[in-house]
């Protein structure tokens, strides 16, 4: 299954990444790791993650407190942003 993202997206992980090289270029690998392996899962098996309250399904990372909804079509997902568990619950959606 294809994966689309959100125009916006990018920009929220850019922000991560710099965040986590301004501690360890090595931290920072390891969070773009396990973004994509969260990516790659949510691929592979669509409907595996439960909805959150927005109504999107939701995919937490193990390591890293970070997660990102997305929705499912028939030919791929669209995740519409990445944030931090602990950001207001409402950051992004207005994207969707």
């Amino acid at each position: 299954m294809e994966t689309r993202f959100h125009r916006r997206v990018q920009a929220d992980l850019n922000e991560i990444l710099g965040k986590y090289e301004s501690i360890s270029e090595q931290l920072a690998d390891d969070f773009f790791a396990e973004f994509r392996i969260g990516i790659e899962k949510a691929c592979a098996n669509p409907k595996f993650f439960h909805f959150d309250a927005s109504g999107l399904r939701r995919c937490n990372l193990e390591r890293f407190p970070y997660h990102f909804p997305y929705d499912v079509q028939t030919d791929h997902i669209r995740v519409w942003v990445l944030r931090h568990d602990h950001r207001n619950p409402d950051f992004g959606m207005r994207r969707f």
